[in-house]
């Protein structure tokens, strides 16, 4: 069973650079075809794509976030990373990790907030970003 835990600071300050890591377990990030992918819910809204890794290490950002998203992986470790930065209190969100297997439109339905398709989560790590 594909396993996967998000870790990080839990308090950013405004302007900072966030840095969260997913350790994945039970299954490797090279696996065919899957996605690893960040997403994110603010407080009372739902949740949005910010992008993803694919099994052959090319990524995919959302639109929006791309300026300023990173996201990269250590097949050695088995984890996934994403990176943040100029940080705003807007960034305030519940970030998740997930899975999914790209079954020929992947980031269509992702930034069509259809996750439908993710086969595994993680449980999520709160971030506030606050002076």
């Amino acid at each position: 069973q594909v396993q996967l835990q998000e870790s990080g600071p839990g308090l950013v300050k405004p302007s900072q650079t966030l840095s969260l890591t997913c350790t994945v377990s039970g299954g490797s990030i090279t696996t065919s075809y899957y996605y690893w992918t960040w997403i994110r819910q603010p407080p009372g809204k739902g949740l949005e794509w910010m992008g993803s890794i694919a099994y052959d290490g090319s990524t995919g950002y959302s639109p929006s976030l791309k300026s300023h998203t990173s996201i990269s992986r250590d097949n050695a470790k088995n984890t996934v990373y994403l990176q943040m930065n100029s940080l705003e209190p807007e960034d305030t969100a519940v970030y998740y990790c997930a899975a999914g297997y790209d079954s020929g439109n992947f980031y269509g339905l992702c930034q069509g907030r259809d996750y439908s398709g993710m086969d595994y989560w993680g449980k999520g790590t709160l971030v506030t970003v606050s002076s």
